[in-house]
């Protein structure tokens, strides 16, 4: 099985969408970090929430998940971590984002 590279697994990331919002969480910024090992069997997703109290994080969890688990060598392990820091704005979104809602 051929690595994945950046732009895949972006990819596989914009197919998740926030359904409390209804934008993929690549655009609205949730990404912070994606990095797969030189072995390909470790890819670390580091993802944000627009707010502690966000009742959609498993959901989008499992949603990250289903998205990249194809993408992976079976042994790989996916290791989503959710971070805080820096805190979420909606600097943090695309242009196209920031378009579709008006901001």
């Amino acid at each position: 099985m051929e690595k994945p590279d950046t732009e895949t697994l972006n990819a596989a990331l914009r197919r998740v969408i926030d359904p409390e919002v209804g934008m993929n969480i690549v655009d609205l910024g949730l990404v912070y970090g994606v990095a797969l090992s030189d072995d390909g069997l470790t890819l670390t997703v580091d993802l944000t929430m627009t707010s502690p109290a966000c009742p959609m994080s498993e959901l989008i969890f499992d949603e990250v998940d289903a998205a990249l688990r194809p993408l992976l060598h079976p042994d790989a392990m996916l290791d989503i971590n959710l971070v805080w820091n820096p805190p979420w704005g909606p600097e943090r979104m695309s242009e196209h984002a920031r378009q579709h809602f008006g901001w």
